[in-house]
């Protein structure tokens, strides 16, 4: 696999990702995230200029190093035949004993083929298939104020993801709002009520509202926010749902998201 590093063919990396929008949307805005956030990507390519592959995995470092992180551990892929996608996770450790890792992308057929290598090579695997939408408005209600997310913040967050609540998936969000835009809508007694945030993959895939404050159409508000800054840099505004999360998918249709076709897979790998 080839490293691309050089600016312009990142730029021409993108633009022909962007020709097969929406199934490129996990691979087309990593290269845009700053090179200092949490899950930091080298973007590689199985040939130049024509590829069959692209593969974002996570830049070496001594942060990655717990076994069983599959948080930091990110891959996106994006292939054009089958075939590249087979000889890629069978000649590289992107599917390894040694450590968990989080496969994402939205092409079918993928979840198959990790869950093949994978089986092989005795790693337990999950796939989570998320419909996705891609936007954005509701008026702000007294006492609400938008703010960025703060590092302390990150307890609450954490502790209502449903993928969250330990110390790893902690860290995780940690690095996310410390380095990656966010926005939330903070409560009379100054604590978030409603966020989002945006992750290595350039997705807004990590939103709430905290109970008490659902049935308003406060996710809109900082989902807009966002929305306006990422759209002046230039990345693709989407997000991921789970299908069982009506309120959710019905919240983000009222403030102007539309469903695309195709799914988001989130392939999770641990040793077993």
């Amino acid at each position: 696999m080839l490293i691309l590093r050089c600016p312009a063919q990142l730029q021409l990396l993108e633009e022909t990702l962007r020709k097969s929008l929406p199934t490129t949307l996990p691979v087309t805005a990593t290269p845009r995230i700053p090179l200092g956030n949490p899950a930091s990507h080298e973007v590689l390519v199985d040939s130049w200029p024509h590829f069959s592959i692209v593969l974002t995995p996570p830049r070496p470092s001594q942060d990655h190093r717990d076994p069983r992180d599959y948080y930091t551990n990110q891959l996106s892929v994006f292939y054009r035949d089958k075939g590249a996608l087979q000889a890629l996770l069978e000649g590289t450790e992107a599917v390894t004993q040694e450590r968990a890792f989080q496969i994402l992308g939205m092409q079918d057929g993928l979840d198959e083929a990790v869950q093949e290598v994978a089986s092989a090579r005795g790693l337990k695997v999950e796939t989570i298939r998320i419909p996705h939408s891609a936007m954005p408005c509701c008026r702000m209600p007294p006492g609400l104020r938008l703010a960025p997310v703060s590092p302390s913040h990150v307890p609450l967050l954490n502790a209502t993801w449903a993928q969250g609540g330990n110390a790893r998936s902690g860290a995780f969000l940690l690095g996310l709002v410390r380095t990656l835009p966010s926005a939330c809508l903070l409560g009379p007694r100054g604590r978030p009520v409603s966020w989002s945030l945006l992750d290595g993959q350039g997705c807004l895939r990590h939103g709430y509202t905290v109970p008490a404050w659902r049935g308003r159409g406060l996710s809109g508000l900082p989902l807009a926010v966002l929305g306006r800054e990422l759209h002046a840099r230039g990345f693709p505004i989407y997000c991921s749902v789970l299908p069982q999360n009506t309120a959710s998918l019905h919240a983000l249709q009222a403030v102007g998201f539309v469903p695309q076709p195709g799914t988001f897979y989130m392939i999770l790998g641990t040793p077993k």
